[in-house]
């Protein structure tokens, strides 16, 4: 494996961002809830980013815009990488990368819906996401919420939409 070098996702990396995310989750991805929060909804490239290996596209992560009950937050996903390449934490440093860059915009928490002891290392937390209702069918210890400054959870509650 030669060095991983990181981004910010361009326009043009959306195509194979897409595949990518098809590679990694297959056909059926569309039809969770979390794909709800991205229908419709815009990237914000600045707070997503890719990996790659020379010039070939090997990872991605994206942040969208919702709100918490009202409350602006960053959703997180989706997150993919190369099967081949999953084990070199690919994936913790573009989430790491991702939640940084977020911070340093002024956001105060991030959003996802994922694994608790693979987003538990970088920070997310079932229990600050307690009281947050995604919209459609959701395995509620699923859903984990990254603070991203001191409170920055505090008062998150209620229905999650895209925004």
């Amino acid at each position: 494996m030669t060095a991983i070098t990181y981004r910010p996702e361009q326009p043009a990396d959306a195509p194979l961002v897409a595949a990518l995310i098809d590679r990694a989750f297959g056909p059926g991805h569309h039809a969770k809830a979390a794909d709800r929060l991205r229908e419709n909804n815009r990237l914000i490239p600045d707070l997503s980013f890719t990996a790659w290996e020379g010039d070939v596209l090997v990872g991605s992560v994206r942040l969208w815009p919702v709100t918490i009950g009202g409350e602006p937050v960053v959703f997180l996903g989706p997150i993919a990488v190369e099967a081949e390449l999953r084990k070199h934490r690919i994936g913790q440093t573009l989430v790491e990368r991702a939640c940084d860059a977020a911070a340093k915009a002024g956001w105060r928490a991030v959003l996802l819906v994922g694994d608790a002891p693979y987003f538990g290392r970088v920070g997310f937390e079932a229990e600050p996401a307690k009281a947050v209702r995604m919209p459609g069918p959701v395995d509620q210890r699923r859903v984990l919420l990254k603070p991203l400054r001191d409170g920055g959870a505090d008062g998150l509650a209620g229905l999650v939409t895209a925004g």
